[in-house]
């Protein structure tokens, strides 16, 4: 039982790498199992289908974001700065996210709108308490805080090629969270 659950593990390792490299499309079973030192089958057996893996590699990274950053609509501007630093310590994930946003359904992962709705439900309550202005809609402030705090990652079109002072950009990103949320 442990030597299949470390095999499932290799699996996934080597899954992640490859489908960050290559996306769903790009990405070839034999080059996972040559990676994982298993045979093509067990991906199969294990996984049923490569979009199936590429949807478990994918959760199993986004659970790591839900835990890793942590949200409070009372600290907009940490979480911000949170979610940048989770960017650009893990331009992996970053890579395997624009992948699934650009070859997946439009309708996403359940876990991913899940954790989206839960964090626009505490926007629109500390909205109603009063400790967020009410000028952006929950879901605009939500995305613009998203984009802000990933702008840098070596995924977005727009950033490559820019190479800023990363720390003064952390900051910047959390003075502009606190002007958009109102939150001082």
């Amino acid at each position: 039982m442990a030597n299949a659950e470390a095999t499932r593990e290799r699996i996934l390792n080597a899954a992640m790498g490859e489908f960050a490299a290559f996306g769903i499309a790009g990405a070839r079973v034999d080059r996972i199992a040559k990676e994982a030192g298993c045979n093509k089958n067990l991906i199969y057996i294990y996984f049923d289908s490569k979009e199936k893996l590429f949807t478990r590699v994918l959760e199993h990274h986004l659970s790591r974001v839900y835990v890793e950053v942590t949200f409070s609509p009372d600290d907009l501007p940490g979480y911000a700065m949170r979610v940048f630093d989770f960017a650009i310590a893990n331009p992996a994930i970053m890579r395997l996210m624009a992948w699934f946003s650009l070859e997946q359904p439009i309708d996403g992962s359940p876990t991913r709108n899940a954790s989206i709705e839960g964090k626009l439900a505490e926007i629109r309550a500390a909205q109603q308490r009063g400790s967020i202005t009410e000028d952006f809609a929950p879901d605009f402030l939500l995305t613009t805080i998203m984009t802000l705090a990933t702008a840098w990652t070596s995924t977005n079109p727009f950033g490559r090629g820019i190479s800023p002072d990363l720390v003064q950009a952390r900051r910047n990103i959390g003075r502009v969270v606190t002007l958009l949320s109102g939150a001082e």
